[in-house]
């Protein structure tokens, strides 16, 4: 059965998830979801012998509000590398999606010594930060009342099936009591979307950009489990990834889109157990 738990660090509590034991597997979530995300992947992947943890990263879906935090890219990379530091794990496995790509690519390039090996599911990376259909959210997010109108938005399950927000990142309709429970945070609590909209005003391609300079420098193993069909993070940015990390393989996921851990649980959780052993 999973535990919640919760850490002090210096500027925040992160609240987590955790199973089993053995070596330690942290997931990294994206924007406005939260560790349910991995509600099907963590358990197979602990089953296979491990420890896997899956925090509450503070990007609008966490219940404890982070008001002192740095919540730019680097800020939110920081504080990966200093939960890891706190819970002291090493030889650590990343697997992130979405937005926790970024931050995880971040991760890899200023404090790798506690990472041992990278999945990267689709993700922003590159200039594609936000993607295109995405990018004028940090503008929109200097405008007073930004996460005010951005919830009570999604708060129609139309616009959650849209393009506008779930309907491209999901390939099959994500239940709507996990939809409500990504959202639920902001829904209730101000200081959360004062959270939120303080990252998303600080989102720009420079921090990936920048990252992808420095990549070439993390020899440790990556796996890149990308969908096929991604509308959001086309497969070539895989391979271009690929292309400027050492010791990375591109695995392709099909009938899935960007949340590979919603549309193909099972298939991830088993790419993440064979890299793991085999790595």
């Amino acid at each position: 059965m999973p535990t919640r738990k919760s850490v002090r660090l210096r500027q925040a509590t992160i609240d987590y998830t955790e199973w089993g034991d053995g070596p330690p597997v942290v997931f990294v979530h994206g924007l406005l979801v939260n560790s349910g995300l991995w509600r099907t992947v963590a358990p197979a992947v602990a089953d296979a012998g491990n420890r896997c943890i899956a925090p509450d990263w503070p990007l609008g879906g966490h219940a404890t509000p982070v008001p002192d935090a740095d919540l730019t890219p680097p800020g939110v990379a920081d504080l990966i590398t200093e939960f890891l530091d706190t819970v002291d794990l090493s030889d650590v496995t990343l697997v992130a999606n979405d937005t926790g790509g970024a931050l995880v690519q971040l991760a890899m390039t200023r404090n790798p010594d506690r990472i041992g090996r990278v999945v990267l599911t689709p993700s922003d990376c590159f200039d594609a930060f936000f993607p295109p259909m995405f990018a004028p959210l940090p503008k929109l997010a200097k405008l007073p009342g930004f996460a005010n109108v951005l919830v009570a938005g999604l708060r129609s399950r139309l616009i959650q099936r849209s393009p506008l927000a779930f309907g491209f990142v999901a390939k099959r309709p994500v239940p709507n009591e996990i939809v409500d429970s990504y959202l639920a945070p902001a829904r209730r609590s101000k200081a959360v979307r004062d959270d939120l909209t303080r990252f998303v005003r600080s989102v720009h391609n420079r921090h990936t950009l920048a990252a992808a300079e420095r990549l070439p420098q993390f020899t440790k193993p990556v796996l890149l489990a990308w969908a096929r069909e991604d509308k959001v993070f086309p497969i070539e940015l895989a391979y271009r990834l690929g292309e400027i990390l050492p010791n990375a393989t591109v695995v392709e996921i099909d009938d899935s889109y960007t949340f590979v851990p919603e549309d193909q649980p099972a298939e991830l959780a088993e790419q993440i157990i064979k890299f793991r052993t085999a790595n």
